[in-house]
């Protein structure tokens, strides 16, 4: 059931008193109710059960039970969404909570007004998520176990295509559970554009380097795309590729909503790729990235959408597919072997 905004119900977990304080009042500031506070993970695993909150804002670096165990045990007992909240330096292994059931990571907020909002838009946004009935459509529980690669060979010709994947709010999860299930000889790059917070690129692209057989790397300008290697954008740039195959990054647009612009780099793909383009929009808020897939799919490109039940956020995916912009809508668990059978050919 989905909640009204004005009736979520938070539990904030953090052994700090002051940024347990912090978030507390940035949220009740917007009409959003903390429940209640835990300082550790263990607290957090008994405040879950008393106070069946609606969402959970969880530290991970914390005494007694760091973060990723208690959202293990809480994901397993009492299926609730939790937001990992961490400083830059815990970015690493904060994404190890989305593999263990977080939906989303972000930084520790502070009084700025853009932080205060995107804290508030991702409990407002995550708060709806079902989450009991998300990990049933996905058939897992805690970190994905990778499917064996299949063995392959690739098709003539088959490198010179390319994979644009753009994802935002539950993304991580979706790009991770692609990537582990394709092998070393996958015979295309792959190009990413996931919304994520300055400082979280790094972190995100070593725990996904973790997960897949292939070579996940933070694109930097001037890379030459090579089948296998994965490229992710990184948060403070705007990412285009050439039609020689290669990585230009400049500014960020500072009047976008989104950062970095899934837009921006799809439209580079089909203007670069046209045919070749293979385009894949996942969950997430809003719609960056509607554009570029309707501008690779006009090209002549191949476009491919997560569906509504295997979505964290059905949001940017559900508008690419109700523009006409998507060939193929399939559950998060058909797309690697859709992308295995369609760049093969």
């Amino acid at each position: 059931m989905r909640k009204s905004a004005r009736h979520i119900r938070v539990l904030v977990v953090d052994d700090s008193a002051m940024v347990r304080e912090m978030i507390r009042a940035i949220l009740e500031s917007h009409g959003i109710e903390v429940v209640g506070e835990a300082e550790n993970g263990a607290e957090a695993v008994e405040r879950v059960e008393e106070l069946n909150p609606d969402i959970v804002t969880m530290d991970i670096e914390m005494p007694v039970m760091g973060g990723l165990e208690a959202i293990e045990r809480i994901i397993a007992r009492r299926p609730v969404p939790i937001l990992a909240v961490t400083a830059l330096t815990g970015v690493r292994t904060a994404f190890a909570a989305v593999s263990k059931g977080a939906l989303d990571v972000i930084e520790k907020p502070d009084i700025s007004p853009q932080n205060m909002q995107k804290l508030v838009q991702k409990i407002r946004v995550l708060a709806r998520v079902d989450v009991a009935a998300h990990l049933a459509v996905s058939g897992r529980h805690g970190r994905p176990q990778p499917a064996a690669p299949p063995a392959f060979s690739p098709a003539a010709g088959s490198g010179k295509r390319l994979v644009a994947i753009a994802a935002s709010t539950g993304g991580p999860q979706a790009i991770s559970h692609i990537l582990s299930r394709l092998p070393a000889s996958f015979p295309a790059p792959i190009v990413i554009c996931q919304h994520i917070a300055e400082g979280f690129t790094r972190g995100m692209a070593e725990w996904l380097n973790g997960t897949t057989p292939l070579s996940v790397v933070v694109a930097a300008q001037g890379d030459t795309l090579t089948a296998g290697t994965v490229y992710v954008n990184p948060a403070e740039h705007a990412m285009r590729v050439t039609p020689q195959g290669t990585v230009t990054l400049g500014e960020g647009d500072a009047k976008l909503l989104y950062h970095p612009s899934c837009n921006t780099l799809l439209d580079s793909v089909a203007v670069s790729y046209r045919e070749r383009a293979v385009g894949v929009i996942l969950s997430g808020m809003g719609d960056d990235g509607v554009a570029g897939m309707q501008a690779i799919r006009r090209g002549g490109g191949l476009t491919l959408g997560q569906d509504a039940k295997s979505s964290v956020i059905y949001g940017m995916n559900r508008v690419a597919a109700e523009r006409g912009c998507v060939e193929q809508i399939l559950p998060l668990s058909d797309i690697p072997a859709e992308l295995m059978a369609r760049v093969a050919g």
